[in-house]
C-alpha cells in the first residue's frame, strides 16, 4: 500500500494575472515545472501548511484563504516515494512580482533553481513539462470563480 500525502498547491499570481511556477531539476529526471506548495505536515490543516508552503517558498506571508481546487493523484516524490496524494489547490494574488526564497530547505535549493511568471499561453507554448498536467484548467477554472464571486 502506497503512503497518503495531503498537500498544500498555490496558484500565485502577480498583478498581470501571470502565474508563479518553479523550475524543479532534480538528479535523474528530467526538468519540470511545479506551482509552490508542498506536503501537509501531522497535526496542520490544508490551510495552515499552504500559508506555511507560501511564507518557506515564496517570502510572502498571506491568508490563502479556502481552497479552489482538489486533486488526487499518483506520482513519485522527489525522495524517491510512490504516494497518493490529495493536493487542495489555493489561489493568492500578489501585489508585486518579487519573491524571496530565502526559506527554502536544503532539498528545494538543490532542486528549485528557477522561478518563472508564466500566463497560460506562454506555459502552453514551452516545451518542458509542468504538474499538474491540467494546471491550466485549474488555474482557469479559480480565476472564473473569483470573477463571478466578485460580479455579484
Amino acid at each position: 500500500m502506497r503512503p497518503k500525502r495531503p498537500a498544500a498547491r498555490l496558484l500565485v499570481t502577480d498583478p498581470a494575472g501571470r502565474l508563479l511556477l518553479f523550475r524543479f531539476t532534480p538528479e535523474g529526471r528530467a526538468p519540470f515545472w511545479c506551482t509552490p506548495g508542498g506536503a501537509v505536515d501531522p497535526g496542520e490543516s490544508f490551510e495552515q501548511a499552504a500559508r506555511r508552503e507560501l511564507r518557506e517558498e515564496t517570502g510572502i506571508d498571506a491568508d490563502p484563504g479556502s481552497a479552489v481546487a482538489v486533486r488526487h493523484v499518483r506520482f513519485v516524490t522527489l525522495e524517491g516515494v510512490d504516494v497518493d496524494a490529495e493536493e487542495q489547490y489555493f489561489e493568492v494574488a500578489i501585489v508585486r512580482a518579487e519573491i524571496d526564497t530565502g526559506g527554502h530547505t536544503e532539498l528545494e535549493r538543490r532542486v528549485m533553481l528557477d522561478h518563472r511568471w508564466w500566463t497560460a499561453d506562454e506555459l502552453q507554448a514551452q516545451d518542458e513539462v509542468w504538474f499538474p498536467d491540467n494546471l491550466v484548467d485549474i488555474w482557469r477554472e479559480a480565476l472564473d470563480r473569483k470573477a463571478m464571486g466578485e460580479g455579484r
